[in-house]
């Protein structure tokens, strides 16, 4: 009898240990997971902070619209949850929004036209939210891709061949006389 109690003592001394390891890597591994995730996070801020420091050097942006700007990221969990999928959608709009204004610079490199970026730099930050609360699903979704549209110049102007004759229509005036017909 005495040596069934001392191994049921034994049994559950072991399975009282496994437990606790169990547990004590369960919670490293969730701990690992937040660590990732706020990597990730922080990562894209600074991602989106270079490009604007970029822009703020080449005086294409106002000092005051660094922070409004920055917003876009720091806001993004006001109001929405810490999951994998709401990541992965600040991680594609900010990619969005720093590849377009790495293509907007470059446009503005080559061209030396300054003013066109400029303005749409001013109606982007115009358009975005004053209060952290407005940041939400919707305007992530729906909203902050049409405003990153707005930071696209259009090249309105294209190379006309004077022994032509040959004018080149934008697709943007073939669209408003589309429209006006209708």
């Amino acid at each position: 009898m005495g040596y069934a109690v001392f191994f049921a003592l034994l049994l559950l001394i072991t399975l009282l240990a496994s437990y606790i390891k169990i547990e004590s890597n369960r919670k490293k591994i969730i701990e690992a997971k937040r660590k990732l995730f706020h990597e990730r996070t922080t990562h894209v801020n600074l991602c989106l902070k270079a490009k604007l420091n970029e822009l703020l050097d080449a005086k294409l942006i106002r000092p005051k619209y660094i922070s409004r700007i920055q917003a876009i990221v720091n806001n993004f969990f006001v109001v929405q949850t810490y999951t994998e999928e709401n990541l992965q959608r600040l991680e594609d709009t900010t990619r969005l929004l720093i590849n377009t204004l790495s293509n907007e610079l470059i446009k503005t490199n080559q061209t030396s036209f300054i003013q066109p970026l400029i303005d749409n730099m001013e109606r982007f930050v115009a358009e975005l939210p004053q209060q952290g609360i407005h940041y939400n699903r919707e305007f992530y979704i729906n909203t902050l891709p049409m405003l990153i549209a707005l930071l696209e110049s259009k090249n309105n102007t294209q190379p006309i061949d004077n022994n032509k004759n040959d004018f080149h229509i934008t697709s943007d005036t073939t669209l408003s006389h589309d429209v006006s017909v209708v």
